[in-house]
């Protein structure tokens, strides 16, 4: 159903003065002093929420990852295989969520406002239905698959288990997205923060009572860890979808508008499917990178874990950067103010280094610190050591990468960047990372180093495909 159409759309002036009014009172800042636009303070107001978001949940995944790295080096490499390959599957959906933010922060910076909502229950009516298709087809063959990647046979029990309860979740956790990419694409990244946050404190309590057995809760495990996180996205989806109908929204962005328009639901695949596309090749040759390492041995999956949980905690930072650049990117194309757009791209690199940098240098002053978190294993502790001299240097490049991401995302160009992902990731990638790794015997570290070879060359085509102007002529 629809209600009455969209009233006359007021004069563009006048569309960008609200904008930025709405922007001053969202970050409790007095209208006489707004930040310039594009700039570093601008780009920072807005990013830190989805920073602390992002961080809230590599914080969930640390903190997982610790509580099951306590039940020994299989648990860990075997929930660490399952969490991969369970975003692996489903991140087309969750790449394709984030492209309603585009469209939201475009309608908004034009000034379309009661167009906001309206594309939200596109993104859920478009990627519910599949998603809830794709977790029951994935729950069905994931035994016999599992079987085939990995040679282990107690890493294949320990992660069955843990990705069959996992698919519960799926579901919940797209809605959660699409929502979340509404809230940002209106310049509200707090209102997702406060929900992560809320989530992700259930997450670690029941982690806590369902994994060892504490606070009268069953000791399940490794299936504890896997319940608490299904739970936890349940609950964030519906907290968001309240907030997303409170009267207030409704009224202003038209939040309870349910229309479904097939030529609305196409323009949003046009512009999402190539970013969940990107998504997907990317993470898909990284599953089949962690099969290769997997291949090693549980200590070596066990290590590469532990080395992933700490790059997420880089790699989280870079993306609220990346979410809040792909908010004022689009906004300011919508108003028609494309140098401001550009601006807002090279504030996120420079924020991007400061970030890296200090994550960078952690790694490699208190390394031993770092991976004994996730482990009291000495050959798990050994083996991890040296990946974050190799982390220090990989995500460096990935924080740019992901800015330049965001911003091409914001301005709706997504095709061409899928198309070299896909060719980086399988034309380069893999086939380096097997030569490095078991052709020349470098191995875990070899392997590695392949990784951020192979994201040296991605950032450096990203940022340059923004410099080149190209998404200036693009219409979504």
């Amino acid at each position: 159903m629809s209600l009455p159409l969209e009233p006359p759309i007021r004069d563009r002036p006048q569309a960008e003065e609200e904008a930025r009014t709405q922007d001053a009172l969202l970050h409790n800042r007095p209208l006489g002093q707004r930040a310039r636009p594009g700039s570093l303070k601008e780009v920072s107001l807005l990013a830190y929420p989805a920073i602390l978001t992002q961080l809230s949940g590599a914080l969930m995944g640390v903190v997982d990852s610790a509580m099951v790295g306590r039940l020994g080096a299989t648990e860990l490499a075997g929930v660490g295989f399952g969490g991969t390959w369970i975003w692996t599957l489903f991140c087309f959906f969750i790449g394709m969520a984030t492209g309603v933010q585009t469209f939201v922060a475009q309608n908004h910076g034009a000034g379309k406002n009661r167009l906001c909502g309206v594309w939200a229950w596109h993104g859920l009516l478009l990627l519910l239905p599949i998603t809830a298709l794709a977790s029951l087809l994935c729950y069905a063959v994931m035994g016999p698959v599992l079987s085939n990647l990995i040679s282990s046979k107690s890493m294949i029990s320990v992660s069955t288990s843990y990705m069959s309860i996992r698919t519960l979740g799926v579901v919940g956790m797209v809605a959660a997205m699409v929502l979340s990419a509404f809230f940002r694409g209106i310049s509200d990244t707090r209102t997702p923060l406060y929900v992560t946050l809320f989530a992700n404190g259930l997450n670690i309590v029941l982690d806590y009572g369902l994994i060892f057995g504490r606070l009268g809760l069953p000791e399940w495990g490794v299936e504890g860890a896997a319940a608490a996180t299904v739970i936890s996205e349940w609950v964030f989806a519906f907290v968001i979808l309240g907030v997303f109908l409170r009267p207030a929204l409704r009224e202003k962005y038209g939040t309870a508008r349910i229309r479904l328009a097939w030529s609305d639901q196409r323009r949003l695949v046009r512009t999402g499917a190539p970013i969940g596309g990107q998504w997907a090749l990317e993470m898909l040759s990284f599953a089949v990178f962690l099969v290769m390492v997997a291949e090693m041995g549980d200590i070596a999956m066990a290590a590469s874990q532990a080395f992933m949980a700490l790059l997420s905690l880089s790699f989280m930072q870079a993306s609220g950067l990346g979410i809040a650049v792909a908010t004022l990117v689009g906004r300011y194309i919508g108003s028609s103010e494309l140098d401001h757009a550009e601006t807002s791209f090279r504030s996120g690199l420079v924020l991007s280094f400061f970030i890296s940098g200090t994550v960078g240098l952690l790694f490699l002053l208190i390394p031993d610190l770092l991976v004994g978190i996730f482990s009291d294993d000495p050959e798990v502790i050994q083996m991890g050591i040296p990946l974050l001299a190799v982390g220090a240097v990989f995500q460096f490049f990935d924080a740019f990468g992901i800015v330049a991401d965001g911003a091409l995302h914001g301005a709706g160009d997504t095709r061409v960047p899928f198309l070299i992902r896909f060719l980086l990731a399988w034309g380069l990638f893999i086939p380096l990372a097997w030569l490095m790794a078991f052709y020349f015997e470098g191995g875990l570290n070899a392997a590695w180093v392949a990784g951020a070879i192979y994201i040296f060359l991605l950032a450096a085509y990203l940022i340059w495909r923004f410099q080149s102007g190209a998404w200036r002529h693009i219409r979504i």
